[in-house]
């Protein structure tokens, strides 16, 4: 069998995470040395080499994520109500929109944001505008699309592009610097940013390039302009002829009284009418989980201190074997009670991967087992088998464990137990397992309360303390390489806070990353999400708010299934599939019991299809 190139697994994960970032299961990814295209559910991405070289890699990535975020957060029929007829006009209203989609992935995902800036520095690289010092030789529509990139993401233009933005930075800061300092809080409003960007050409003198929609466009109440009755000079502003300019004649002035009416129509019908008719033509996708945490009233102060790091970070080898052996000795006492569990649920899953055939079908691989009848026959049939489809779908599984202060002595020994029989068992099974914690860096706030306080104590900071997710194991890393690192766990002086709703949103993210159709997470906790530091000036519910909106936007918007087991503390008011337990020795028996209900179920209710209780928001 002839082996793949290194770019075949690369451009099969770049559709898989254009698809998944766009929320459109039927987009069609291509590869092609043609230039790149977006049209309907067809995306052409650039060629890569066989080999694969880094600039490639940027490029591919930045324009698959610029598609992405197009087709989510972009709406054609308003883009095409709100954008100018003249072609330069147009030019600065398109750079603008797509700085705002590109704009919204880039503050919400860190790596998006990554491979918007390689692709964005590959591009300029490459065009003229990298060689550009004079305002005459960098075109205006480029400049502004970057400069909006700025103002809503906080990112400068790339290197090479600085000198030409310099050129034009004062000009056009000069003329639209009041609504370029209000593109940030409307970014996720396509129609108010659209009339913002109108706004800003008329301050560059080319509101006569704004077409019909230009009459009363810079109006904040949105109202319809007053028409007189008489003729008088309302009228005029609309075009309609006076009465003693008649003798043009009655085609011509109807076609003016055509024109004002549509208008006045249009403007009259925004606020409901249009937005129902957007509702009723445009294709409908499911929401993407976190789109309206801007809505959640949850801030953080600071993230310059928290930390995403690896658990052989955080100790040296000889202590992480100290603290295994440990743990070793206690996985004695409870292997015979986990392990017959793990059992069932390993046989389970094997049996889901059994294979079987269907014989004596008419078309499919030659059965030669039934060749012999031939020989005694020829005029007897060929005889046909085919493998039938196994209900088993690639799987992976995250456990995502909670590493604060309460959860200290027998329950986090009995979760670290449990997670390394669990990761062995499913392991053989072929299913891909990936161990995580969340913790805090310090106790009451740490550097992120050191901050607040030097800068003043601003009042509601919001989460205010320094996070810490630890990997265990990542997904893609053997057993074997990684059962020392559970023994982090043991640690003294490891366990200190827990900030659910965001480390949940952390271990989701790198779910959503993931090629498994099918993705589980599960979570052990033992206790409301409680930060000292946090809750001392905010709300009392502050944290819990937000947990509970992090839950509701997987359950209801995401692929992946959410379980959860509760030690000591009602989960089920949180979760929607979620189980508690008294005593932590109860655990291993949990999360088999729960892992095997949830491999038992014959159908994957999670798709992004068929979902019953996903319905298109209102408009």
């Amino acid at each position: 069998m002839k082996s793949e190139t290194p770019a075949e697994p690369f451009k099969r994960a770049v559709a898989c995470a254009v698809r998944a970032l766009a929320g459109e299961p039927e987009l069609e990814v291509n590869f092609s040395a043609e230039p790149s295209l977006l049209k309907g559910l067809k995306a052409r991405l650039p060629l890569p080499s066989r080999n694969l070289p880094p600039s490639e890699i940027a490029v591919v990535r930045g324009q698959g994520d610029a598609y992405a975020l197009r087709l989510a957060y972009h709406e054609n029929k308003l883009h095409e109500l709100y954008r100018p007829t003249s072609a330069d006009a147009a030019a600065i209203f398109d750079a603008a929109e797509q700085a705002r989609v590109e704009a919204i992935g880039a503050r919400a995902m860190e790596g998006v944001a990554a491979n918007l800036t390689a692709g964005l520095e590959a591009r300029l690289s490459a065009s003229s505008l990298a060689r550009a010092r004079e305002r005459n030789e960098a075109p205006l529509a480029e400049i502004v699309g970057l400069i909006v990139r700025e103002r809503v993401t906080g990112l400068p233009p790339p290197e090479c592009a600085r000198p030409a933005v310099d050129a034009w930075r004062s000009w056009i800061e000069e003329r639209a610097g009041k609504e370029l300092a209000r593109l940030e809080e409307a970014h996720r409003d396509q129609k108010a940013f659209a009339r913002l960007t109108r706004a800003i050409l008329k301050d560059f003198e080319m509101g006569d390039d704004l077409g019909e929609k230009s009459d009363g466009e810079g109006d904040e109440s949105d109202q319809p302009e007053p028409q007189s009755e008489d003729g008088g000079e309302t009228a005029d502003t609309t075009g309609r002829p006076e009465p003693e300019d008649a003798e043009q004649g009655d085609s011509e002035g109807e076609d003016s009284d055509d024109v004002a009416a549509e208008m006045r129509a249009e403007q009259t019908a925004e606020p409901s009418d249009l937005e129902e008719e957007n509702a009723r033509t445009k294709p409908w996708r499911p929401e993407q989980p976190f789109s309206r945490q801007d809505e959640w009233g949850y801030r953080i102060h600071t993230t310059q201190f928290d930390e995403i790091v690896a658990a052989t970070d955080l100790c040296d080898a000889e202590e992480l074997t100290r603290l295994r052996n440990f743990l070793d000795q206690q996985l004695q006492a409870m292997q015979g009670v986990v392990a017959r569990l793990a059992n069932k649920l390993q046989r389970l899953l094997l049996a889901q991967q059994n294979r079987s055939w269907e014989f004596d079908v008419e078309e499919g691989l030659l059965d030669t087992s039934r060749l012999p009848r031939i020989i005694i026959d020829p005029t007897y049939p060929l005889s046909y088998k085919r493998e039938k489809d196994m209900s088993f779908r690639d799987t992976v599984v995250t456990l995502l464990l909670d590493n604060s202060g309460s959860m200290r002595g027998r329950p986090i020994m009995v979760a670290a137990m449990c997670a390394d029989i669990l990761a062995r068992t499913l392991e053989r099974c072929g299913v891909k397992v990936e161990i995580l914690g969340f913790t805090t860096r310090a106790w009451k706030g740490g550097q992120s309360r050191e901050k607040w306080i030097a800068e003043g104590k601003s009042p509601h900071p919001g989460r205010l303390n320094d996070l810490r997710h630890i990997i265990y194991k990542p997904a893609d890393e053997p057993w074997r390489r990684t059962r020392r690192n559970l023994g982090l766990m043991m640690r003294e002086g490891l366990l200190k806070e827990n900030i659910d709703g965001e480390a949940l949103m952390w271990a989701h993210q790198r779910l959503m990353a993931r090629l498994e159709q099918r993705r589980i997470l599960m979570v052990i906790s033992d206790g409301a999400p409680v930060d000292d530091s946090t809750l001392s000036v905010n709300a009392g519910t502050y944290l819990e708010r937000h947990l509970r909106h992090v839950i509701e936007d997987i359950e209801e918007k995401s692929a992946i299934e959410l379980v959860a087991i509760g030690i000591g503390h009602d989960v089920t008011r949180y979760y929607r599939r979620a189980v508690t337990i008294v005593d932590a020795e109860q655990l291993g028996g949990a999360m088999t019991s729960q892992l095997i209900s949830l491999f038992g179920e014959e159908e994957f209710h999670g798709r992004w299809t068929g979902r019953s209780r996903h319905r298109p928001r209102a408009a």
